[in-house]
C-alpha cells in the first residue's frame, strides 16, 4: 500500500500539472456529429431492455416501499458522501472557490447534517455544486471525442468515460468494497443502494419522452446539452449554444417529418377522424 507521503506527492503533482495544463489551453468546441451511431443504438437497445427487465421494476419497488422523506434522505446522503469527488476536481480545475465552497458544504452536511442526511449547508446559501473528472478535462482543453452509449452505463464521450476510473478512485463507495470483503458480497450493497435511487429519481421524468419518435436522438441531445452547461458552469457561451443548435448536421425539416410520421402511426383511429 502507499504511504500518506506518497500520495500527497502524487496530488501536488497532479496540482502542478493541471495549473500547467490550464495556463495555456482553452475549451474544445463541442461535437455535433454522431460517426457510432450504429453502435451506439445497439447499446442503448441493450440498456433500454435492460433497464425494462430489471432495472426499473427494481426502482419502482423501492419508491412503493419507501416515502418521499425517506427518498430525499438516502439521496441527500449519497450525494454528500459524493461530494469529495467535487471537490478533488475543483482543485484540478484550479478553482479555489469552489473548492472553497463545497468543502464547507460537505463539512456542514456531514457534521451538522448528521452525515449528510439533512442539508443545511443550502439553507446557509451554500447550494450543491457539483463537478467531474470529465468537466476536469474539458477545462485542461481536451477535446470530448465522439459521443458513446456505453452498456449498462449509457450516455458518455471518449473524454467523459475517463470520469469513470478515476472518479470511482476517490469515491467512498466504491473504496469500501476495495478494503473490505463480507459475506454475501454486503460490501456492495450501498452502490447498488445508490444506483436504485438515481433510477427512482428518474421516473418521474419518463413523461419527457412521450410523443418522442426516437428516445436515442433525445438522449443523446440532452446528455450534450447537459454537459457543456456543466462544463460552462451553467453559463456557455452564446456563440457555443448557436453552434449546438445551429449545426449543419441536422436537416429541421427531415425530424419534424419523421416526427409526424411517428405521431400518425401512433394515433388512435378515433383520433383520425
Amino acid at each position: 500500500m502507499r504511504s500518506i507521503t506518497e500520495y500527497a506527492h502524487l496530488r501536488a503533482g497532479l496540482l502542478a500539472c493541471s495549473m500547467a495544463i490550464l495556463a495555456g489551453c482553452t475549451i474544445a468546441k463541442p461535437r455535433t456529429d454522431d460517426p457510432w451511431e450504429g453502435f451506439n443504438r445497439k447499446m442503448y437497445a441493450f440498456n433500454d431492455a435492460a433497464d425494462k427487465a430489471v432495472i426499473r421494476p427494481v426502482a419502482v419497488g423501492y419508491r412503493k416501499i419507501t416515502s418521499q422523506n425517506v427518498r430525499r434522505v438516502v439521496a441527500n446522503f449519497f450525494a454528500n458522501i459524493k461530494m469529495p469527488i467535487t471537490i478533488i476536481n475543483d482543485v484540478l480545475q484550479v478553482d479555489p472557490k469552489s473548492a472553497a465552497h463545497n468543502t464547507g458544504r460537505f463539512v456542514i452536511n456531514s457534521t451538522v447534517g448528521f452525515l449528510g442526511l439533512f442539508d443545511p449547508a443550502s439553507e446557509m446559501k451554500l447550494p450543491p455544486a457539483e463537478t467531474d473528472f470529465g468537466v476536469t478535462l474539458a477545462k485542461w482543453g481536451l477535446p470530448e471525442g465522439p459521443y458513446l452509449v456505453l452498456p449498462l452505463v449509457g450516455s458518455t464521450t471518449v473524454r467523459d468515460v475517463w470520469r469513470l476510473p478515476v472518479d470511482n478512485y476517490f469515491d467512498p463507495l466504491t473504496w469500501y468494497p476495495r478494503e473490505h470483503d463480507v459475506s454475501f458480497l454486503a460490501e456492495y450493497g450501498p452502490n447498488l443502494l445508490y444506483l436504485v435511487t438515481l433510477r427512482a429519481r428518474g421516473i418521474e421524468a419518463e413523461g419527457l419522452l412521450e410523443g418522442i419518435y426516437d428516445p436515442y436522438v433525445f438522449y443523446r441531445d440532452a446528455y450534450r446539452q447537459r454537459r457543456i452547461y456543466e462544463i460552462y458552469n451553467g453559463q456557455p457561451p452564446a456563440e457555443i449554444v448557436e453552434h449546438m443548435q445551429g449545426s449543419d448536421d441536422v436537416d429541421v425539416d427531415k425530424l419534424l417529418d419523421e416526427q409526424h410520421q411517428y405521431e400518425k402511426k401512433q394515433a388512435k383511429p378515433t383520433d383520425r377522424h
